[in-house]
């Protein structure tokens, strides 16, 4: 009979995490000092002129060294968001949630497949996530451990900073640099750079809570949230935030053809699927993973005499996560013993879920202050990601035929990702005879990173491994790190009135890769008051994350297993390739600032991003097809690298494997534009908005196949598609803020343009594919929040994200017809919507909350 087991954590893991928890707490109680002025809600726009509040306006180091810069007289685009504008953004309470709403050059994740849909990814100008750069005030924010496998995604290889570990209460402001800045912050600040600047408060707080829902596809959601204040002296400041978010899953798929197909359901007498729950919407697969959110953050700092400052933060995040794997009918569940009596272990088949346990901690302490007129800044950061993988409600059908038994629950072992960098800022200004000072700064920069994978239990991975995730095998597993040493030049001066020059360089040393240089020419001239032009031409270097040098794992459906292969493996080599080369990026840009008008202003940013040997996971690669031999040399390479196929699978279904590789060029060219004008009438004041952007990504060059695939392109069709259009072609918000007296109402409408993706179906003999094109058209968004201060300091908001319901167009009738048409594997027929839609395959969200500020 089977046996259920949960796996649990191993000692090591908890001796780990107690360790983590007592350097959170030793930083906590050295730092524990609190003063500064309390945060304030102020809208604000990149293009804005200096707000009355210029704190907010100012540039905390994104995209120049110079101290007390304003974003409006920034040489490069910034754009400026307020705490007030970033919880009017978007209905779910979560960090990316509200940069997509507010920014049109970031684009959201909106589903993932496997473990992809439980770290969704951000992405600016449609690069990968791994060029976006996060930093928390402006420190350097680690990565996940959780990197995006899944093929026929345009996130695939993402392994970015996790921003929804950081609570939306905890933030004061945020600034969104929308350029290249590898010369200055490091190698993968390609596409641009989000700074996340936590509130400063030594009184006040406040505590909001949040409920919603989609429409008609569940996913209901509840959020309570806080943060306080504290002064312990009249020099310090100490605020604290806390969260709790829950999401239930949702699901918008259609009805898995299998369960309605005679010849599936009338050839297995014994099936009783048409009894199964939710029948026949069994494959529950398309939708938002459950997910449970606990987060912490501490902000705090002491003033010495002198002008010193000793400040520390740390952030904690604890997640759980399930999310719904393809359904295994009883007649693909179980391996068929050599005497060919099929045994059924479930007569209604069963819904695997993919579990996650996460822990997300950062630690940072630092000591600021001036000399001699000479400003420096020394910190250390210590940032971890710990991923424990299970998979439940499941079976290892091979163990199951050979011995009688099997647990339902697997411990599939664990991701882990660690970050440890430390920091040396300094920079002051001479007065050399020009329009203005000579800035110098410089510092240097000492990171080390590690990449671990953990095996699982053997009843995870052997044999083939539990159904829809098998765990890692010790194959899988191995520790990998590295470090890099950098330092940089960055001077700043105006030769002339209203001319700024800005002008960077960088080196960096990494340990596996040796040395780079990069530099950064940034300019700006003020014609008047009213106009400026402004460029830059940067060059960057960004060297591939150890994930996706060395993450290796199975990936499975019910009639396929398909290994994810090492670049820097055994395996890869004999299919001759050597492991990742880094990246290379040249980035030029050319803008303007106008303010036609008093109060109104607008900036146009026109660029072109040049990539070559760029990173991308390949197609599939094919071993075998529908049992038959396809490639001799594929299927070597999945024996050497160790991984255990289901032997059902290699003897009926298909094999293969999938690797990321260098050797694409693109060239990427668009334009953004941000429009602001607040106007006062007599009925309230109103800020209209505009925000737009075009981004268009083409191919210059794409490499050969491998030599020993000769027949199979390295990337295919669905590769090149998910680099070149499947991220919209243009992004418009349309925004209008009317606030009278106690009422507040935000509306936007995001038009997002079209996108379009091929993909894959139909496999036959010989490995040929027939690939369909799925395309959504333009499509209006509309987001609205209305909010009334009931009370003094009470106020009630209701609103919605996607006010009407809007679903993406419908994927390729054809592909569909073509999944349908595997009678015992066409699980992807229950798909309806395709996964990589801009504005996600939900509908609406609507909610309501309440906040209470003191």
């Amino acid at each position: 009979m089977l046996k259920s087991r949960q796996g649990k954590r191993s000692a090591l893991s908890n001796r780990e995490h107690a360790q983590s928890m007592r350097l959170r707490v030793a930083i906590a109680g050295i730092c524990a000092a609190s003063a500064m002025h309390a945060s304030r809600s102020v809208a604000a726009d990149a293009a804005a002129p200096a707000s009355s509040d210029d704190t907010l306006s100012e540039v905390i180091v994104t995209g120049s060294r110079i101290s007390g810069l304003k974003a409006a007289d920034s040489p490069a685009p910034i754009q400026l968001f307020s705490a007030d504008a970033l919880q009017k953004a978007a209905g779910s309470p979560d960090l990316q949630s509200a940069l997509a709403a507010l920014v049109p050059s970031l684009t959201l994740q909106a589903f993932g497949f496997d473990m992809a849909g439980q770290t969704l990814q951000t992405r600016i100008r449609g690069l990968s996530p791994n060029h976006v750069l996060v930093l928390v005030n402006g420190k350097r924010r680690h990565t996940t451990a959780n990197l995006a496998v899944d093929t026929g995604s345009p996130y695939q290889g993402g392994a970015g900073a996790d921003l929804n570990f950081i609570p939306l209460d905890a933030i004061d402001h945020i600034e969104v640099l929308t350029d290249g800045a590898a010369a200055q912050y490091g190698s993968d600040a390609i596409a641009g750079v989000i700074n996340i600047i936590l509130k400063k408060n030594n009184s006040g707080g406040n505590l909001n809570g949040m409920y919603g829902s989609y429409y008609d596809t569940g996913g209901k959601t509840n959020d309570v949230s806080g943060n306080a204040g504290f002064g312990p002296t009249d020099t310090s400041y100490l605020s604290i935030t806390g969260e709790i978010r829950n999401h239930a899953h949702s699901f918008s798929g259609a009805i898995d053809e299998r369960a309605i197909n005679p010849a599936v359901i009338g050839t297995f007498p014994d099936s009783n699927i048409v009894d199964a729950p939710n029948y026949p919407y069994v494959n529950r697969i398309s939708g938002d993973a459950e997910s449970h959110l606990k987060s912490f953050l501490l902000n705090t700092g002491f003033d010495f005499e002198g002008g010193t400052e000793l400040y520390a933060f740390v952030t904690y995040g604890d997640k759980n996560a399930k999310s719904f794997e393809n359904t295994r009918f009883p007649h693909v569940s179980v391996y068929t013993p050599a005497n060919g009596v099929p045994v059924y272990q479930y007569p209604f088949g069963f819904n695997p879920l993919e579990s996650a346990e996460e822990q997300d901690s950062q630690e940072v302490l630092g000591i600021k202050g001036a000399f001699s007129e000479w400003n420096w800044d020394l910190s250390s950061s210590y940032g971890e990601d710990k991923v424990h993988i299970y998979t439940l409600d499941s079976t290892n059908p091979s163990l199951y035929s050979s011995t009688g038994t099997s647990p339902t629950d697997f411990a599939d072992g664990s991701l882990r990702a660690t970050q440890w960098t430390s920091n040396l800022d300094i920079n002051k200004n001479f007065e050399v005879g020009l329009a203005g000072p000579l800035n110098v700064a410089f510092g240097g920069e000492y990171r080390l990173e590690s990449y671990d994978i953990t095996a699982g239990q053997p009843a995870s991975y052997v044999n083939g491994g539990a159904q829809s995730y098998p765990g890692f095998s010790p194959t899988d597993a191995g520790s990998h790190s590295r470090s890099n040493e950098a330092g940089y030049v960055d001077l700043a001066v105006k030769p002339l009135p209203g001319w700024q020059v800005d002008l960077a360089g960088r080196y960096e040393h990494y340990s596996d890769f040796g040395n780079a240089t990069v530099g950064k020419l940034t300019t700006r001239y003020d014609f008047t008051s009213e106009f400026a032009l402004r460029g830059t031409i940067s060059n960057g270097f960004r060297a591939p994350t150890l994930a996706e040098e060395y993450y290796s794992s199975t990936n499975v459906g019910p009639t396929s297993a398909f290994v994810q292969l090492p670049p820097n493996s055994a395996g890869a080599k004999q299919l001759g390739l050597n492991g990742l080369q880094p990246e290379h990026s040249v980035n030029l840009s050319l803008g303007m600032v106008w303010r036609p008008v008093p109060g109104m202003s607008m900036t146009l940013d026109a660029y072109q991003i040049q990539l070559t040997n760029r990173i991308w996971g390949s197609g599939s690669l094919y071993g075998t097809n529908n049992g038959v031999p396809v490639s001799a040399a594929v299927n070597a390479a999945i024996v050497t690298n160790g991984n255990q196929l289901d032997p059902a699978v290699v003897a009926t279904g298909t094999t293969g494997i999938q690797i990321f590789s260098n050797g694409i060029d693109t060239m990427t060219r668009g334009v953004d534009l941000v429009w602001d004008y607040p106007q006062t009438y007599d009925f309230g004041k109103i800020d209209y908005s505009v925000g737009a952007t075009y981004n268009k990504t083409t191919v210059t060059k794409l490499p050969n196949g491998l030599a020993a695939v000769p027949d199979q392109p390295l990337y295919d069709q669905e590769a090149v598609s998910d680099l070149t259009t499947a991220n919209p072609l243009y992004t418009i918000n349309l925004g209008l803020l009317w606030t009278f007296e106690k009422l507040s109402v935000n509306l936007v409408e995001k038009i997002y343009g079209p996108t379009s993706e091929y993909q894959g179906s139909v496999h036959t003999l010989g490995n040929v594919l027939t690939y369909y094109k799925t395309e959504i058209g333009a499509t209006p968004i509309t987001n609205l929040d209305i909010s009334y201060q009931i009370m003094e300091k009470l106020s009630f908001s209701i609103g919605a994200t996607n006010l009407f319901n809007q679903y993406p167009d419908k994927i390729n009738a054809e592909q569909l017809a073509g999944w349908s048409n595997f009678q015992y594997g066409g699980n992807a027929s229950s798909q309806k919507y395709p996964i990589w839609s801009p504005f996600g395959i939900n509908g609406g969200f609507y909610y309501v909350k309440a906040s209470f500020k003191w």
